[in-house]
């Protein structure tokens, strides 16, 4: 139910701007109105009006978005201390294990990448800054999730659809919480192929000068390069040295922030 304040025009306006994305960089009209539930007038409506504010360009028939929809995300990126804080050490670590790595927060039932050091590209999709992914099936997600109040997973577990993404893919919420019951105990998470079919990952948390789970940082791998024991073997020590230097930084950052 929504709430009174609830401003149903913005939210459609969104809609429009997350129409767009990788597999769908320019959309007609009609494809707008599709996948936004909306008539054709409004969806000419919204895109006109983001033409006329530089989000949206067209050439009469296909829309796409500009480079300054960048600005609706720059602004809270800009804000966080914390991709300024982990980014020398993921260089670092990639530098070490010569795979790529990257720092994830949980923004709903979602993981958003914040920052990252590719090396090369081993998956179909591309990741960028700003790029979701469901958190149970991924290794920083996992991670995330496992350090939510017990509350707040039961919640996330109870309205979650755990759809199958791969033949490996957990898609039960009793498989589910036994999963991350393990990663709580046991500080890491590894995804084995649940995401994308010859993708491995394995995460770790990073935490804020109170403890708390700030982040996650993983290190990804094609399949074919290392089995899930070689990653628990030759990636854990690395990852696990590189989250607690972090940890140490934003405790230092956090220290030094409050004394300006």
């Amino acid at each position: 139910m929504r709430q009174p304040h609830h401003v149903q025009s913005l939210e459609r306006g969104l809609a429009v701007i997350r129409a767009f994305d990788a597999e769908h960089a320019e959309l007609t009209l009609s494809e707008v109105a599709r996948i936004c539930d909306l008539t054709r007038a409004a969806a000419r409506r919204f895109l006109l009006t983001l033409a006329d504010l530089g989000y949206v360009r067209t050439d009469g028939r296909l829309f796409s978005l500009t480079p300054r929809v960048l600005e609706l995300g720059y602004a809270f990126l800009s804000s966080l201390s914390l991709p300024e804080v982990v980014a020398p050490h993921l260089e670092r670590l990639v530098a070490q294990v010569h795979e790529s790595s990257s720092l994830s927060i949980l923004d709903g039932d979602d993981i958003v990448y914040v920052a990252r050091v590719p090396t090369s590209r081993i998956m179909a999709v591309s990741i960028n800054l700003g790029t979701r992914f469901p958190a149970y099936a991924t290794s920083m997600g996992r991670v995330l999730l496992a350090a939510l109040p017990p509350a707040d997973l039961d919640a996330y577990l109870a309205r979650a659809e755990l759809t199958r993404l791969t033949a490996k893919t957990l898609t039960t919420p009793a498989a589910l919480h036994t999963e991350l019951t393990r990663v709580a105990a046991q500080g890491y998470a590894i995804i084995d192929q649940e995401l994308e079919k010859g993708l491995r990952a394995i995460a770790a948390p990073i935490h804020d000068r109170a403890g708390a789970v700030a982040g996650a940082v993983n290190i990804s791998v094609h399949a074919a390069r290392a089995t899930v024991e070689a990653m628990r073997r030759r990636l854990l020590p690395p990852l696990l040295a590189a989250t607690a230097a972090i940890d140490a930084d934003l405790r230092l950052n956090t220290h030094h922030a409050a004394r300006a």
